[in-house]
Order: C-alpha cells, then structure tokens, then sequence
C-alpha cells in the first residue's frame, strides 16, 4: 500500500492507494477515533459489489452503520437527492461525533461529502472511491457539491475528508467506458504539472488499458501527489488550484447542456481539453505539435475530442459557461497551456474561438 499526504495543517489527511485495502476501512476509521456511529452513502451499482464488505470491516473494528443507497449517474447529484440523505441521516439520528462513508464514484462523493459539509453544520466523512475518476481527482481536495439545471457544482463547500482510501481492486470491475473517462483527469494532470507524467502516459497507454497493476499503482499515486501539492499550496482555490480545471469550463458546460447523462464527465472534459489545448496554440503559445499530441492521447484512450453543436447549441454552450464558477467581472475565463506540464490560469477567450476549437477538424467526432 502506498501512502499520500494532504497537508493542510489540522486538515490534513492521508490517501491510502492499494490493491483490496477495503478491508482496512473500519482499522482506519478506528485510528482516527472517528464517532461510533455512521451513514454509508453509496449508489446502486456500487452498493451491491461494496456496501457489504465496508460495513463488515467497519463492524469489525466497532462501529455501527447504515447503508444510504442513491441511483447511480450525475442524475443524483442535485438538490433534492442532498435533501433525501439529510432526512435519512435524521431518521438514522446521527450525531456531531458521527460521521459518512462515501462508497462509490465521483457523484456519490461530491454528494456525501455536500450532506457531511452541511449536516448538523458539519460533520466528518471518508472517501472510499471506487472509480479511476474518482480515485486521481474527485475525491482528493474536499470540493464537494450538486449541480443545478443552470450549471454543474453550482451549490456545494470546500469540505475536507478526515481519510481517502483508494481499493485498486474495485477497478477490475469498472466498466471500459468508465474507466476510459477516468483516463481523461490521469491525461490532466500531464498536461498541466508533469510532462514527463505525459510521456508516460504516452509510452504505457496499452498497459494502463489492460489495468496492469504496477502500471496503475505508479499512475494513481503520482496523479493524487500532484493533486496534494496543489491543494496544499491553494486550498479553496484562490490562485494555483485553478490549473486543476484546464478543459473543464468547456466540459461543464458541455455537461449542462446535454442535461447531465449523455456524457460522462471524463468524456465531456476530454473534448474540453481538446479545445482548450487548440486556444492554447491560439492565445498561450501551445506548440502545433504539442496540442496534436495532446489530442492524439485522448484519441488512443478511446475518449471523444469533439462535439458537432447547432447554432443555437453552441449558444446554449457559451451560456452555460457564463455561469462557471471561474467567471469574473463577465468574463469566461480559461486555463491555457503554454507547453505540455505548464498551464497558466486566467485567460479571457472571445466566444467565436471557443465555437471554432469545438468544432474544428478532429481525428474523433461525436
């Protein structure tokens, strides 16, 4: 088992990355002398394979649980799926001492970790993240939240998790679809801090689609230590931590407008990125060959690159990036690359080149 630290002062928390550590959850929880009581939020895909093996492990090592099961997909995460888990937890009388267990993809944890941030005005909660997605990016750095029709993660805190323990294991079962869309935070964080992480993305692409463990176990341990640098450096992401959302003002709207289901988040900020690697030869100086490698990478992991938008679809799409959390004084404003492992935030971009670099020749269409 490899270990990562968050540091954060009194916040700070460990990332547990290994091969079947589930087993460990209740002897981890013990160690932070977590309250004995708990809520496991998990969705019905996941509950089924997982839910089980938590609770026991989480008996063992003395505590009570409850199991809290939503429906799987991005459908959940809104408002009155928050409101549905605080009743539950209510009906469940947990306590200030108590705390959450997020079982699941980066759905449940932005859910569960949105009801622990808010619930008798906070209490603590775990991850347990069962997706790649979840694992490298989502669950790692406390921003938790739903979405509202007008836009993704529009209503949520910055809610620290006392612990994150990521089960290697739990991807053997992970659809290829789902998988593929967690390769598109893993080609992220490439592109924004590590070139040499790139290059290996690049050299070892066909092992990492077999799920080869040492391969996996490398790649996920270094994607949540460049995630614990910068959230350590920029907690509530007031300055470096907005490098974390190259290509996802495009992909959240992208998201929006699709009604949150048609593309997985991973497949909807692969097209960002995409895009924003071709305004980055536009307006940061990208080289031409370093944004075809970037694009030609997502299209060997087998993610979309672009997306064909009507007229009005296209103005829906710059709307829909008008409400991103990261616009200022009206402006849209983008994190561009100046080369492969060095983004720069704060870009403002005139919306007829974000139309053109969606729907600019590509090697996959949509």
């Amino acid at each position: 088992m490899r270990t990562v630290n968050v540091s954060l002062g009194s916040r700070s928390y460990p990332i547990f990355i290994g091969g079947k550590i589930l087993a460990g959850l209740g002897t981890h929880c013990a160690e932070l002398q977590l309250g004995r009581r708990c809520v496991i939020i998990s969705d019905d895909n996941v509950a089924p394979r997982y839910a089980a093996k938590a609770a026991a492990s989480l008996r063992k090592a003395g505590f009570e649980s409850w199991l809290i099961t939503v429906p799987a997909g991005e459908k959940s995460k809104n408002l009155r799926m928050f409101q549905t888990c605080c009743d539950r937890l209510a009906g469940h009388r947990l306590e200030r001492a108590s705390f959450i267990v997020a079982l699941g993809g980066g759905v449940v944890g932005d859910l569960a970790g949105f009801v622990a941030s808010a619930y008798l005005r906070g209490i603590d909660f775990v991850q347990v993240p069962t997706t790649l997605l979840a694992q490298v990016d989502s669950s790692v750095g406390g921003k938790v939240g739903v979405n509202l029709a007008a836009g993704k993660n529009l209503v949520g805190a910055f809610h620290q998790p006392r612990l994150v323990l990521c089960d290697l294991a739990a991807l053997r079962t992970l659809p290829p679809r789902e998988f593929r869309a967690g390769l598109a935070e893993v080609i992220k964080y490439g592109i924004i801090y590590d070139d040499a992480l790139f290059a290996r993305l690049e050299r070892d692409l066909p092992k990492l689609l077999r799920r080869d463990g040492e391969v996996l176990t490398a790649v996920v341990a270094r994607c949540c230590e460049i995630k614990a640098e910068v959230v350590g450096q920029d907690e509530t992401e007031t300055g470096v931590r907005a490098i974390l959302n190259f290509g996802h003002t495009i992909g959240h709207a992208i998201e929006a407008i699709s009604g949150y289901g048609k593309y997985l988040h991973g497949e909807a900020i692969s097209i960002g990125q995409v895009a924003a690697a071709k305004l980055s030869v536009r307006a940061a100086g990208l080289p031409v060959e370093e944004a075809e490698r970037i694009e030609k990478l997502f299209v060997r992991a087998g993610l979309p690159t672009a997306i064909k938008l009507s007229a009005r679809r296209q103005t829906a799409l710059i709307e829909a990036m008008r409400l991103d959390k990261k616009v200022s004084d009206g402006q849209i404003r983008f994190v561009l690359a100046r080369r492969i492992g060095h983004v720069e935030p704060g870009h403002t971009i005139p919306p007829e080149w974000v139309r053109g670099a969606l729907t600019a020749s590509s090697k996959s269409q949509t």
